[in-house]
């Protein structure tokens, strides 16, 4: 079967996502364009594209072009096209006709009369018979666009546009169309929360649209199945063959598909809108699998036994005079309901004023902005997390422990943390910020918890013993010695060797079905074991509070003591602080990879990015690397940085630059000749919405970007290492194919951190 080139059209500023989807379509040679996507393949291609594009208008299949100055160079362009090619003489056809910047033709309708007229002259003459005229569904649809003077001809081989599926009564006025509706879906992550099972919940489901396009993408149920009409069907060069095989392909996969759907549910006030989404559904071929009730905003709250997945809607846009305070108002109530009801569940909206976004009370993810006909509207997404924490001064036995330590809240994301709320500092105390009294926590400590906390000692112990050999022979300093191994002792511990021996606790959160008094008794408990297992003064055990937190608040820093502690890795010798920062300034689950860039920057130029306090700059200094640029946000961290190199005294050409990264690296990647660097590491938050950078950073979404950008200043036989915390991270391999990529995590998660193997990810990239 001959190969063609197809255009396949859709609404601006959804070109991406079409070329995506195609891409995932198994078709070659995609290349986005304004207003749709180029893509080559045989005739299975575009019938595969027309059958199972959920984000195209339209599959074009260019046949001609010519010049055309005016109107007779139009006509005689279009006859001299073989039509009987495409269309028997008494067969229908119907013309599309669109101008851009033409002085010969402006008119589209006189336009449209022209290629008619040029074909059914030239039909008229070789056979006598004349074809009709069918605007409905004609065996053949000409789509004709003619911009200044040169005019492309092609056939449309949707026949109408895509995004109308069948299952809608053309008769009621929907507010979004089906291809938009697809596409917040898929910007939302919809696809693959489906695929883990989660719920999807349209609180404002109007005429369903959004549900039933959530329940064909988690059915792998192709949209074109509910058409019974497409403009190849009475094409003469149509292949029945490979259109019916396609079909039958589809027809299997949705069965398959209907039988394991998620939770999909809609709620909506106004009963008409439910009886409209119940006759949308059951013409959708889904009756029974979609839930409907009919619930206000503030009521729209999920079932006990639904799992956590996506809130999404398309609510009231406020354009019309008077409407914008109703608006705001009812957003309001949605931001209360989603805090209330929908903690860790994702949420997403399109709106198109975004000053009525903050009405939320949510902060989102970086806008995607979509067209809704003529008008302008951004996509929020949102995580909805725990809120800001914060300890009061203590009033109670389940505060005691926060009255004698500095309570540092901390996350898995490196780079942010909860300020406390109304902007107060930690409570001070007599004691020493960051320490806590032994006597105080051993009188804390009931007898019930005393069988408990020998139990803790003997993991410990067991752990230092395990451990023992390894450190040994790897000259371990800094390691992990406990990570939560008894779950009712959930803390982290982590060992700092120096001129002394320093111990890091951090706390993870206890569920909240946990009773706080006996959560604090067991902390205690602990708190008063680790110095007697470790032979350690107490005063030189520090403790911070490690808990999740909205993804959209900024670190900041607790304390000012200035105490640092000078410890060595691998030759190495790094600054690390216990008591005014939410971390020590080493990040000891990243030691294997700091080993491999230190074992392999001899004579080379070394980037790292994101650089914090610059241990990894040190262990390509010391490896011998000729040059080093150490890039970070935070003066602080540079300067720390600059002082752990001092440090070590070791030669070669230093350079530091205070930066947004992001900035930094677009503005390199973009020279006539960018920097090159033999060494790259590149170790980004999960998600950044600092008020120094320009734009909100996520991981997931951005990293394809980020990586592009960092190869582009590596030279061609240069390494870069990408890492991220980020656990539920997965790595867009298809959209980096460009370059070898192999994933060497599990040679990078060092062995005091072998029990949680998804501490982090990390890859090693080749150009």
């Amino acid at each position: 079967m001959p190969n063609f080139t197809f255009f396949a059209t859709t609404p601006k500023a959804m070109e991406d996502i079409l070329a995506e989807e195609i891409r995932s379509l198994g078709v070659a040679n995609v290349k986005s364009s304004v207003a749709g996507v180029y893509f080559e393949g045989d005739l299975t291609a575009a019938y595969r594209v027309c059958l199972w594009s959920r984000i195209a208008n339209r599959v074009l299949m260019p046949i001609a072009s010519f010049k055309a100055v005016d109107q007779d160079e139009l006509y005689q362009g279009i006859k001299k096209i073989d039509w009987f090619e495409h269309l028997d003489p008494e067969g229908s056809f119907a013309v599309t006709f669109n101008a851009k910047n033409s002085e010969a033709i402006n008119n589209t309708h006189f336009g449209a009369l022209k290629v008619k007229d040029a074909v059914v002259d030239q039909m008229r003459a070789k056979f006598d018979k004349r074809p009709n005229i069918d605007t409905l569904q004609p065996d053949l649809r000409i789509n004709v666009l003619l911009k200044g003077e040169s005019c492309s001809v092609s056939l449309d081989l949707s026949g109408e546009s895509l995004h109308r599926r069948g299952y809608r009564d053309t008769t009621i006025k929907a507010p979004i169309k089906e291809n938009l509706a697809a596409a917040l879906l898929l910007r939302s992550g919809w696809p693959r929360i489906a695929k883990e099972g989660g719920t999807l919940i349209d609180p404002m489901c109007g005429s369903g649209t959004l549900l039933v396009e959530s329940a064909l993408m988690a059915a792998d149920y192709a949209p074109g199945l509910l058409r019974d009409y497409f403009g190849f069907l009475g094409w003469k060069k149509h292949d029945a063959g490979a259109w019916r095989a396609l079909l039958l392909e589809a027809q299997q996969r949705k069965q398959a598909g209907l039988g394991g759907l998620p939770m999909l549910a809609g709620f909506d006030k106004d009963r008409r809108n439910l009886n409209t989404a119940h006759i949308h559904i059951e013409n959708a071929g889904l009756k029974g699998k979609i839930h409907l009730e009919c619930r206000d905003i503030s009521d729209a709250a999920p079932a006990l036994s639904w799992k956590p997945g996506l809130v999404i809607c398309n609510p009231p846009y406020g354009e019309r005079l008077g409407d914008e305070q109703e608006t705001a108002e009812l957003y309001k109530k949605f931001g209360e309901s989603l805090k209330l009801h929908f903690l860790h569940w994702r949420a997403a909206m399109i709106i198109s004023n975004p000053e009525l976004g903050f009405r939320l009370g949510i902060r989102s993810q970086k806008p995607v902005t979509f067209y809704n006909g003529a008008l302008e509207c951004k996509l929020l997404r949102m995580k909805i997390e725990d809120s800001a924490f914060f300890i009061p001064k203590a009033k109670s036995d389940e505060e005691r422990i926060a009255q004698v330590v500095t309570v540092m809240i901390a996350s898995e994301n490196k780079e942010h943390v909860i300020a406390p709320k109304n902007n107060q500092a930690p409570q001070k105390t007599e004691v020493a910020p960051t320490q806590f009294d032994m006597q105080q926590e051993q009188n804390a400590v009931g007898k019930d918890d005393e069988q408990g906390a020998q139990s803790f000692a003997n993991r410990l112990q067991k752990n230092l013993k395990k451990l023992q050999a390894w450190r040994t022979k790897n000259k371990i300093h800094c390691y992990r010695i406990y990570d939560a191994d008894l779950p009712d002792y959930a803390v982290a511990i982590d060992v700092y060797q120096g001129c002394e021996t320093w111990v890091n606790v951090q706390e993870y959160e206890p569920p909240k079905e946990i009773d706080p008094h006996k959560a604090n008794q067991r902390l205690a408990a602990l708190l008063a074991e680790i110095p007697k297992v470790l032979a350690i003064s107490p005063d030189h055990v520090y403790f911070k509070i490690r808990r999740k937190q909205k993804n959209t608040e900024q670190y900041q820093k607790l304390g000012d003591e200035g105490h640092f502690h000078v410890v060595e890795e691998h030759g190495c010798k790094l600054q690390v602080n216990f008591s005014d920062y939410l971390d020590t300034g080493l990040f000891l689950d990243h030691r294997p990879v700091r080993l491999m860039i230190q074992q392999q920057a001899r004579g080379k130029r070394f980037l790292n990015l994101f650089a914090y306090t610059g241990s990894a700059t040190v262990h390509a200094a010391v490896g011998g690397a000729a040059k080093t640029t150490t890039v970070d946000m935070s003066n602080t961290y540079l300067e720390w940085a600059k002082s752990n190199l001092a440090l070590n005294g070791t030669q070669g050409d230093h350079e530091f630059i205070q930066a947004d990264c992001l900035d930094w690296l677009k503005t390199e990647s973009e020279q006539t000749f960018p920097r090159q660097y033999d060494l790259i590491f590149l170790d980004p938050p999960t998600f950044s919405n600092s008020k120094r950078m320009a734009a909100v950073f996520d991981i997931q979404n951005d990293h394809v970007n980020l990586i592009k950008q960092a190869m582009s200043l590596l030279a061609p036989d240069g390494l870069l290492y990408f890492s991220t915390n980020f656990r539920r991270f997965k790595f867009d391999y298809d959209s980096l194919a460009l370059f070898t990529v192999e994933d060497i995590s599990a040679l990078t998660i060092p062995e005091d951190f072998k029990r949680n193997p998804k501490i982090h990810y990390c890859w090693r990239i080749r150009a």
